[in-house]
């Protein structure tokens, strides 16, 4: 029998990973909240970090641009720009040159063609088409008894469980190669360096909560597609 998303009892799977999920928010709340009260003794803003270390890997290219938004910062790697938002971008704290040093990370792994990056940046356009197809797809296939239709829904979300597969350890990558480049280019002094990592520990959190939350909606999938065979 198929139940209606909203009433399907296989939902209770979700819990853990919705709990995870509100954990991890917190924790990058929590993180972000204090260390961005928090300045650096050399007192260098976030957009002043990242050009340092852009222009000191050689990515002198590579422009950074102020975005709205409150965590809302990313590299983007068709334009080769980066951009910072509101509260990194002029910002002093750790928290923002932390952030900064993150998404320069991704420039960096770019500028690498660091394998884990490039996968990724390639399924990006596939894994959005399928994600919007994939409860479409599901739901017709169990209405219509149609196989064919359920196996696409299946595979369209095993495709967003590799993406944030991928995606985990891309964000981790990029982590260790931030904290590097605030310490080897004297943005922060060793004691300020334990407040970055925090923050961006706490980021990657929230990575690994989505790749949860994937892998138990593909779970969810499943048995829905088998239970009602």
């Amino acid at each position: 029998m198929f139940y209606p998303y909203y009433f399907d009892p296989t939902m209770i799977l979700l819990v853990p990973a919705i709990l995870f999920t509100m954990y991890a928010q917190m924790k990058i709340n929590s993180a972000y909240g204090r260390y961005s009260k928090v300045g650096t003794r050399n007192n260098i803003t976030g957009a002043q970090a990242a050009r340092i270390i852009l222009d000191r890997n050689g990515l002198h290219d590579v422009k950074i641009e102020f975005v709205n938004g409150k965590l809302s910062d990313h590299y983007d790697p068709r334009v080769r720009v980066l951009r910072l938002s509101s509260g990194v971008y002029n910002s002093t704290s750790i928290a923002s040159v932390g952030i900064a040093a993150h998404e320069c990370g991704h420039a960096i792994q770019h500028a690498n063609s660091y394998s884990l990056l490039k996968f990724r940046n390639t399924i990006v356009p596939v894994v959005n088409f399928a994600s919007n197809l994939a409860w479409p797809l599901l739901i017709f296939g169990l209405l219509f008894s149609f196989p064919a239709a359920q196996s696409f829904g299946i595979l369209a979300f095993v495709l967003v469980v590799v993406f944030h597969l991928v995606t985990f350890p891309v964000e981790v990558d990029a982590s260790g190669r931030a904290l590097k480049q605030l310490t080897d280019n004297g943005i922060v002094y060793n004691e300020e360096l334990g407040g970055a990592k925090k923050v961006l520990s706490a980021a990657a959190m929230t990575y690994l909560a989505a790749l949860a939350t994937a892998i138990m909606n593909l779970l969810r999938i499943v048995i829905i597609a088998r239970r009602d065979d």
